[in-house]
């Protein structure tokens, strides 16, 4: 056989894969060309083979990364939510105040219904009897105070999805002791792999979830999926500020200080306002909006600091569990964060279309 080029591959070393060399044209002893052109077959068994290796590796890393998430999601809600209820009532979410405000406990739980009820307004929600939601899910619902709230509001039904045994528990167990046994249900439940059928809910509402989800554009996705055709879609979340143009990633002290928080509360990897719009609008969802809500949530976290360190949230603390005192360490970071502008409460909605828009361009 001719040789061309510097040097041939007389045997199919694995450890080499046959690429010894990076002459423009080589020869395997197969008399196969290597370089670009053609691999023996026993070297394009090993690539594919490495290649397929190392992508389940990464797919199983990346499992194992998420269900490690996920199970300490569920075990810090597990461990706090009977604090959060005995303090705070059963919002587990942020109030809405006017800016400047100086409030008191029983106002903070106004400013949670408040939250809700602004968070409706914005997306435009019609009370009309005819158009208002008949079937609701509360993706991430927590004790499931919205669900209740929603349910009552509307008369609709509302299943609540949450990662937590203990919430949906006692979720389900305010709801029949309210007389909503047969409006409103909550199991546990993965929003990335929601238990429901696609299109069916005319709202869905994700009041502060966002955060936890590792996978953002599958969480969107899903959100999307579940929603019926002209169905409402209302996520309410914590979000980094967004990127300048000239801006490829936050700064290194802001991530340092995220990462802090996120060790806290179970939280994977941030994201902005704006990168949610853009999931949005790849979905082709209509009526897309969204804005910074921080200043009408400033005075959340101080309060929240207070109640903890009364003697009730302080004793309460106390026998609660290792999560949730790490997490009261990191609330004074929240309040860092928002401060320095890195932090931002946002709410973003839309619209699913009412139907599919069907391609004239083919039609004759």
């Amino acid at each position: 056989m001719a040789m061309i080029g510097p040097t041939v591959c007389t045997t199919c070393v694995i450890s080499q894969l046959c690429i010894r060399n990076r002459a423009p044209l080589l020869f395997h002893s197969s008399g196969a060309f290597i370089n670009g052109v053609s691999w023996c077959s026993k070297t394009n068994t090993v690539l594919r083979n490495r290649a397929g290796g190392r992508r389940r590796m990464s797919v199983n890393a990346t499992a194992t990364a998420t269900e490690g998430l996920q199970k300490g999601i569920a075990e810090f809600y597990d461990e706090s939510s009977g604090i959060w209820e005995n303090i705070w009532g059963d919002h587990m979410h942020h109030g809405f105040y006017e800016p400047g405000s100086d409030v008191s406990l029983s106002d903070h739980r106004s400013a949670q219904i408040r939250m809700i009820e602004e968070s409706l307004r914005f997306a435009s929600l019609s009370e009309d009897s005819e158009e208002k939601p008949r079937n609701i899910v509360d993706v991430g619902c927590g004790i499931g105070g919205s669900s209740r709230y929603l349910a009552k509001k509307y008369g609709a039904k509302c299943q609540g999805i949450t990662l937590s045994p203990v919430q949906a528990q006692r979720a389900q167990a305010l709801a029949n002791a309210q007389g909503l046994e047969s409006k409103v249900s909550f199991q546990v439940a993965d929003a990335l792999n929601q238990p429901f059928e696609d299109g069916q809910f005319d709202l869905v509402w994700s009041m502060e979830s966002g955060e936890h989800m590792p996978d953002k554009t599958k969480f969107v996705n899903e959100l999307a999926r579940v929603a019926a055709p002209g169905g409402t879609i209302i996520i309410v979340t914590w979000c980094h500020r967004d990127l300048s143009p000239s801006e490829d990633s936050l700064r290194p002290e802001e991530e340092v200080l995220l990462k802090k928080i996120c060790d806290a509360f179970y939280l994977p990897a941030w994201c902005s306002t704006a990168d949610y719009v853009k999931l949005l609008k790849s979905l082709s969802l209509e009526d897309i909006k969204a804005e910074d809500w921080s200043e009408y949530v400033a005075p959340f976290w101080p309060a929240v600091i207070k109640s903890a360190l009364s003697w009730k949230g302080f004793t309460s603390l106390l026998t609660s569990g290792w999560k949730t005192i790490k997490g009261a360490f990191a609330m004074p970071l929240m309040i860092e964060g928002y401060k320095k502008g890195l932090i931002k409460f946002a709410i973003i909605t839309c619209r699913k279309p009412a139907s599919i828009r069907e391609d004239t361009s083919s039609l004759s």
